[in-house]
């Protein structure tokens, strides 16, 4: 058992500040601590640089990743304004997930050693652990507080403590390596029978306030309440017992129970039993994160969510009853109705949760919750309800890539938490979702009841500033004016013209229809841009073709609309175009090697607008283009005042965003002609425009 206590998520508000403080450098200090004691797992340098799947970084990626996060989003708050490594802070910023946007081609690296991670680390942990007792602090802590991030970036930190231990659990077994931190649970015993409990029809109620005093991730906030019919749910989780009657009964093989999507997976991965089984001498053994054990066959399996609807659905055919799995509303009623308390914050809980006991999971008899058994802690229990907004969502501006790509209908929630889920993943509020064919520490709870309502609608855009980009990109002409990043394609290929036109770099591109204009005439076209909101949509784009997002026209009132790329010529160039997330100013270094760099409407955006513009350079070849396009709209709240490249006097007489502009680039470009104002219309209702005018200059790199 794990006896060391790990310091549970901290309250935000009262009065001491000075304990705020010091509680929340324990925590920083406990998860930093904690983050690589686990990877003292593993045996070898050669273990971080093998990808356990190949659907993600190397296990070097995620060692630094958690600590450049640190970084890249303490920069944006704005309470640090030096970076530690920019390189590492670009290289190991974004990669998590399987995104289209996601670069997970590790060949486009030179990894660092582990050493030097270690001491990339040991730097990170100094600055922040200064910054934390240090910077003023006034309590209390809330979204738009500047200590959020810290928050942010600490809890980011406990989420991947759980990934990358499920990461270590798939890397090879001679790679790894028992610790005294991480110990396997000892139990297994009976396995219990099947048996059902009755929940009562009733209220939930989802979602948690603005002023609730622990930290929250954007999408826990928000209200909805759900009338739930009664149904009936699993006193257990269901066992390792329970569903080898289901590998036995050849269902690996069946598609009677696979949905389209599960059996592709299903043949793609020849999958013939659960991830984490194994079964090399004719007896089954259960791969841990540091050993191998006999099947504790009453422990629960541990499976994707192709895996448990198929078992539920072989399930209802053995029992004839409507078994399937429980709706995120349900997991709520069941939580409240076997009134579970959130986890105590001095003393260990009564669940496999928070690492209070072992580093695996245990008996699915082990921790009674009620009538149940796990409602909290041993595996997390996938949910048939995929992650969608409550009323009243919003966009934390400096994370905005955390819930928003998975908005997609393919992010099914998980609800519980596992041996290993801490801090804000304990809470009754959680709400976390992975991909259908993804493995966490991750099992489910069977229900049986009429089928539920679909979740909403997440079909259309809604977010007001997407869909407005959208509209703007790809949507209708306002008062005569063309459509913007349109014009901006068709001045950089007319300037291109006699000039090598194989690569460009759409940068700030948002939601890329200058990317796929520019397509017309290059062989290759990457849009970067720093929201991941923006980059999904035109991922989407080049994926399917088409997208859909609804106008505001009044009020609360909506239009829904659809826009495909077929219908404006670019659906044969669509393949030509690949999106990614980055930062114009800390871009990573594998961007280089344009013939064309469009910054659209990007420089006042910046944080470090003449950063950017000092080794831009670098990265268009000689002879190549690079366009600017901006409308110098400075502001404190994208750029600080000292960073603003024009817009200001300096000696009684006046700077403009131009002569910012000439006084940079002239080392390494000339300026091909003068520059022309271009106009946009951004519609915000169906009543209200901006018109702007955008200053258009062209820049040639000399040798």
């Amino acid at each position: 058992m794990i006896t060391e206590f790990f310091p549970r998520t901290p309250q935000l508000d009262g009065d001491n500040v000075d304990a705020v403080r010091q509680q929340i450098r324990i925590y920083f200090n406990a998860t930093f601590s904690r983050y690589e004691q686990l990877f003292e797992i593993l045996t070898c340098d050669e273990a971080y640089f093998h990808k356990p799947i190949p659907l993600r970084h190397p296990l070097i990626f995620y060692f630094g990743h958690t600590a450049t996060f640190f970084i890249n989003k303490l920069l944006i708050a704005g309470l640090i304004t030096q970076r530690i490594n920019p390189e590492y802070e670009a290289m190991f910023a974004v990669g998590v997930d399987e995104m289209s946007w996601d670069d997970l081609d590790e060949n486009h690296y030179a990894w660092p050693t582990v050493a030097e991670v270690k001491a990339y680390r040991s730097a990170v942990r100094k600055a922040v652990d200064t910054l934390i007792a240090q910077t003023p602090l006034s309590l209390p802590i809330h979204w738009t507080h500047p200590w959020w991030t810290i928050l942010m970036a600490i809890e980011h930190e406990r989420i991947h403590l759980e990934t990358s231990s499920v990461l270590i659990r798939q890397q090879r077994i001679e790679w790894v390596r028992p610790h005294s931190a991480w110990p396997a649970c000892p139990l297994t015993g009976q396995v219990p029978e099947h048996a059902l409990v009755t929940i009562a029809a009733d209220q939930v109620k989802m979602g948690k306030p603005r002023n609730d005093p622990l930290y929250g991730w954007d999408n826990e906030y928000g209200e909805q309440i759900v009338a739930v019919a009664d149904f009936q749910a699993g006193k257990y989780l269901v066992s390792n017992a329970q569903f080898l009657a289901f590998v036995e009964a050849g269902c690996y093989e069946n598609t009677t129970f696979w949905d389209e999507e599960g059996w592709a997976w299903r043949c793609f991965t020849q999958a013939q039993h659960p991830e984490f089984w194994l079964k090399p001498n004719d007896a089954w053994q259960l791969r841990l994160m540091t050993s191998l054990i006999d099947m504790p066959w009453d422990w629960p399996a541990e499976v994707n969510y192709h895996e448990a609807r198929a078992w539920c659905k072989w399930h209802a055919t053995v029992t004839g009853e409507s078994v399937r799995l429980p709706t995120e509303a349900e997991w709520y009623r069941l939580y409240d109705a076997t009134h579970r308390n959130e986890l105590p914050p001095d003393a260990r809980d009564n669940a496999n949760l928070h690492l209070d006991y072992w580093a695996s999971a245990c008996p699915v008899t082990q921790f009674a919750q009620g009538d149940f058994f796990d409602v909290v802690g041993n595996v997390w229990q996938w949910c048939a309800t995929p992650i969608y907004p409550f009323p009243g969502f919003e966009v934390h501006p400096y994370y905005d890539d955390f819930t928003v790509p998975t908005f997609d209908g393919h992010h099914m929630l998980i609800k519980g938490g596992s041996w290993i889920s801490t801090g804000n993943e304990t809470r009754r509020s959680a709400r976390y979702a992975f991909r259908k064919h993804f493995f966490q520490h991750a099992g489910f709870r069977y229900v049986v009841g009429e089928a539920p309502p679909p979740p909403p609608d997440l079909y259309y855009e809604s977010d007001q500033q997407l869909a407005e980009y959208a509209e703007f990109h790809y949507g209708a002409c306002y008062y005569n004016v063309p459509n913007f990043p349109k014009t901006l394609a068709k001045l950089a290929i007319t300037a291109m013209q006699g000039k090598t036109m194989h690569t460009a770099l759409d940068l700030g591109c948002a939601v890329g229809r200058a990317s796929f204009e520019l397509a017309h005439a290059f062989d290759h076209v990457t849009g970067v841009d720093f929201s991941a909101r923006f980059i999904q949509m035109g991922a989407m784009l080049a994926q399917s073709g088409q997208i859909r997002y609804s106008l505001v026209e009044e009020g609360d009132l909506r239009t829904y609309t659809t826009r495909e790329l077929a219908a404006m010529g670019l659906d044969t160039v669509r393949h030509k175009v690949h999106f990614l997330q980055g930062d114009a100013c800390n871009l990573k270094i594998t961007l280089r090697g344009f013939d064309l760099i469009l910054a659209a409407n990007l420089i006042d955006r910046l944080y470090r607008p003449e950063l950017f513009l000092r080794e831009v350079h670098n990265r268009i070849n000689v002879g190549g283009v690079l366009m600017i396009t901006s409308p110098y709209t400075w502001l404190t709240s994208h750029t600080p005042r000292e960073e603003w490249l024009g817009g200001f006097k300096r000696n009684g007489e006046n700077v403009t965003g131009l002569d910012g502009l000439k006084a940079i680039l002239s080392a390494h470009f000339r300026l091909m002609a003068p520059p022309v104002d271009v106009p946009f219309v951004i519609r915000e209702t169906r009543r209200k425009f901006q018109h702007s005018l955008s200053e258009v200059s062209l820049w040639e790199r000399l040798p």
